[in-house]
């Protein structure tokens, strides 16, 4: 153990001594007021809106379901990609340097229905670039090749594996379809000859598509493989509004989602020098090309980052000795405001969603699977709850780096706890928390199941304990590492981890009295209150 981690762990333990480092349970008495403390007013919490209750949302990427190749994991590479290869990417999954082929997602394995029951209720959103160019094979034999006009199959069993999934979790099921020549007609239109096949199939097994997208990141039209290369705003424009009158008389009750473009609103960055020769379209200009698509939901990807598969330094790129920077996270805050822009211009009054989104794009750095990210996992959904966002889809439930959950042994990482005590704790109703100090953020919501309840989030990003006044007697869960790039996270300081029979372990607040309390350094906690008379 280093110097600065025996250092960090004993102010972890210092500041968590009053209620107990090994999480006693013993009540500890309100201090005097300080005036340097961030002083909390439960009566002064204004509500400012309201989100969907799956507002924690995550993607199982359609690459796991089909089985190919997705992100190569670090420690299976001898070094980073090289800058030649980098620069050549094209979007075609087949530059080995960047790429593994990974099986098919077991999705009635227990540890991964336990864990995934643990974020319920969410939408599961099934899709990625794969999406794209998958065709469906309804009919009960092995996975044959893939027609001409697409690149990967998609078997019967393999989707009722992800409706049974679904059924299991209390989720509800979001995907793509299929955009790629091999669904054309002689104009080059899309039609729905394999997304009827596939929602038929859905309802067939007592399953139902709640939303949708027509495909993954149009203004990258390329992706995915097998698409005319002069794809142009014109054929999206058509192209919507053949998926909207497909949806509007087949499908009547899912929502249509879009335009789920990427890569805009950060300044400084753009994503056209992002891929190599790939054509790239503005959010604005697919909304503006007649005949003018129109969504029942607007929905955005944000990444604030390109992971270092991709890029090693520049704009957009992170280094984990940067990740708590204030402007690396509110990064989010401006590309939601740009998207907002966009949504109240082309599209009022629609919900708006973000349909993807993590610490990177490409697979996330090292540090995502680290508890250094749960400080950015946690700030987006508060803020974002601030910001009219109101389903925010984490990419990915159990893939790559940036996933929740460990791709090959199915553990929880340390983002999975940074979401089951959102799904746990954060309600649906946003307030505004009030006045806090540089590196500590607040964010408030109503107690989920708890009438009259509110619970506090505070993310402490200081190398330093923080002063928080409490106004009346609350429960506190505190998470804590010993490291900061560790994988372990604590709960009012002991190890969150599952029982021998893989299941989610019980857990409960620390009771605190009204009055001072210190928050540890690098800390999140969410601090519940009973009572108080908010809508």
């Amino acid at each position: 153990m280093s110097r600065s981690t025996i250092i960090y762990t004993a102010g972890i333990c210092l500041s968590l001594l009053l209620y107990g480092c090994g999480g006693s349970g013993e009540q500890r008495s309100g201090g005097s007021s300080n005036p340097a403390a961030i002083n909390i007013d439960l009566k002064e919490m204004k509500h400012i809106g309201t989100v969907s209750d799956r507002y924690q949302s995550y993607n199982v990427e359609m690459v796991e379901v089909v089985g190919g190749k997705f992100w190569k994991p670090y420690k299976l590479m001898d070094s980073l990609p090289s800058a030649e290869s980098a620069s050549g990417y094209d979007i075609s999954q087949n530059n080995d340097e960047m790429y593994r082929k990974v099986p098919e997602i077991n999705l009635a394995d227990k540890r991964l229905l336990n864990l995934a029951k643990g974020l319920s209720p969410a939408y599961v959103r099934v899709s990625g670039t794969w999406a794209n160019a998958t065709y469906f094979q309804d009919n009960d034999k092995p996975a044959a090749k893939p027609p001409a006009g697409y690149v990967n199959v998609l078997t019967r069993n393999q989707w009722k594996g992800v409706v049974d999934f679904i059924k299991a979790t209390d989720s509800e099921l979001v995907t793509s379809f299929a955009v790629s020549n091999g669904v054309r007609d002689e104009q080059g239109v899309w039609t729905p000859v394999n997304a009827q096949k596939l929602v038929n199939y859905t309802k067939s097994l007592g399953g139902s598509v709640a939303a949708a997208e027509l495909f993954n990141e149009p203004n990258i039209p390329a992706a995915g493989g097998e698409m005319n290369k002069d794809y142009s705003l014109a054929n999206f424009a058509k192209d919507q509004e053949a998926f909207r009158n497909w949806a509007k008389k087949e499908v009547p009750n899912m929502l249509t989602v879009g335009p789920g473009g990427i890569g805009e609103g950060l300044p400084g960055v753009s994503i056209e020098g992002f891929a190599n020769g790939v054509t790239f379209f503005s959010t604005e200009g697919m909304l503006m090309t007649e005949p003018k698509p129109t969504f029942e939901v607007f929905s955005y990807h944000y990444y604030g980052a390109a992971s270092m598969r991709m890029m090693q330094s520049g704009p957009f790129s992170i280094k984990a000795e940067n990740a708590l920077a204030p402007e690396w996270l509110t990064k989010t805050d401006k590309v939601a405001e740009f998207y907002r822009g966009l949504r109240d211009k082309h599209q009022p009054g629609k919900p708006m969603w973000i349909t993807e989104t993590a610490e990177a794009a490409a697979g996330g750095d090292p540090f995502a699977a680290t508890y250094l990210d749960c400080f950015r996992y946690l700030y987006q959904l508060g803020s974002l709850a601030k910001r009219d966002v109101k389903v925010v889809m984490h990419n990915t439930l159990a893939a790559s780096e940036y996933s929740l959950i460990d791709q090959d042994t199915h553990l929880p990482k340390p983002n999975y706890w940074a979401a089951f005590f959102w799904a746990k704790l954060m309600g649906t109703e946003v307030y505004e928390a009030g006045e806090s100090k540089p590196g500590v953020y607040l964010f408030a919501h109503n107690t989920k199941g708890k009438e009259g309840g509110i619970t506090l989030l505070v993310i402490n990003t200081n190398e330093k304990e923080t002063d928080v006044h409490i106004p009346a007697d609350a429960q506190q869960y505190t998470l804590t590492s010993t490291e900061i790039q560790g994988t372990e996270v604590q709960l009012n300081g002991k190890v969150l981890k599952l029982t021998e029979t893989d299941e989610l372990p019980a857990v409960s607040g620390q009771p605190i009295k009204a009055g001072d309390a210190k928050l540890p350094a690098l800390s999140i906690s969410f601090i519940t209150f009973e009572n108080v008379a908010k809508k």
